[in-house]
């Protein structure tokens, strides 16, 4: 009877949150790509306005039925003086999977609107950038593609926070992807606050400062947001009572001596 009600909690647990993204979530499951919204959402700061250096990190619902699981992460960076952005990330329809273009950095995934993660400006977005801009060669999965459990989009952006000291950031618990390692077992958590355990991404877990705690089963993420004051379910993402990083207002830069 206990393992009974010990496997019941466990499903519960993992297949609550998905199963309420499909039910009541209002999500469109059923879309057609060619015609999905891909305008900006105003989140990335106005290019008329900013000339310093800039770094987001992004993610939105993924499209489809996925986006009942997951969202789908991108890193996007401007130079200073620069008069564009260059968005990095990966998909699954590309070789090499990794592609580093220009275009709209806050654009809508398919119909699925953006938030930001992160947001560095100035010098530290320098620093940022020449990081990046050294790490982009060697990621590891440039000819392999899997959206599930990995690698994939979440995988490559978690991957780049690692190798980025001046990302400072964590991907959210709906990142299905990020705790991909390949075939390594033990390593840092992407924040660099704490330590990671996996299996190959289909068993594992987390503990770390940005982190909290997290328990991985097959990409889904159960935890603790000690930050947020909240937890982390399956498909929904941090139920806090403080806000974390993550916002889906416009993002500013400070004026220059402001």
């Amino acid at each position: 009877m206990k393992g009974l009600l010990a496997f019941l909690v466990v499903v519960a647990l993992f297949g609550g949150g998905p199963l309420y993204q499909w039910w009541l979530g209002g999500m469109e499951i059923r879309g057609d790509w060619r015609s999905a919204d891909r305008t900006s959402a105003g989140l990335a700061p106005d290019l008329t306005h900013t000339t310093e250096a800039v770094v987001q990190v992004y993610s939105a619902r993924a499209f489809n039925w996925r986006g009942i699981f997951a969202v789908h992460a991108w890193v996007v960076t401007k130079p200073q003086g620069a008069s564009q952005y260059t968005i990095h990330q990966v998909t699954g329809w590309g070789r090499p999977t990794l592609s580093s273009r220009p275009g709209t950095p806050d654009r809508a995934w398919f119909g699925s609107a953006p938030s930001v993660h992160a947001t560095l400006c100035g010098t530290e977005a320098e620093l940022a950038i020449e990081q990046i801009e050294a790490a982009l060669p060697a990621y590891p999965y440039m000819d392999r593609y899997r959206a599930w459990p990995g690698p994939n989009s979440n995988t490559f952006v978690a991957w780049l926070i690692r190798e980025v000291p001046a990302l400072d950031v964590a991907l959210p618990s709906t990142a299905v992807g990020k705790d991909y390692l390949g075939r390594q077992v033990v390593t840092r958590s992407p924040s660099g606050t704490g330590l990671q355990v996996s299996l190959g991404g289909y068993l594992g877990g987390a503990i770390g400062i940005e982190e909290g705690l997290e328990a991985h089963l097959g990409g889904l993420v159960v935890g603790i947001d000690s930050r947020a004051l909240g937890i982390k379910l399956p498909g929904v993402g941090t139920l806090g009572l403080r806000g974390g990083q993550e916002t889906t207002g416009p993002a500013e830069c400070p004026r220059e001596g402001g």
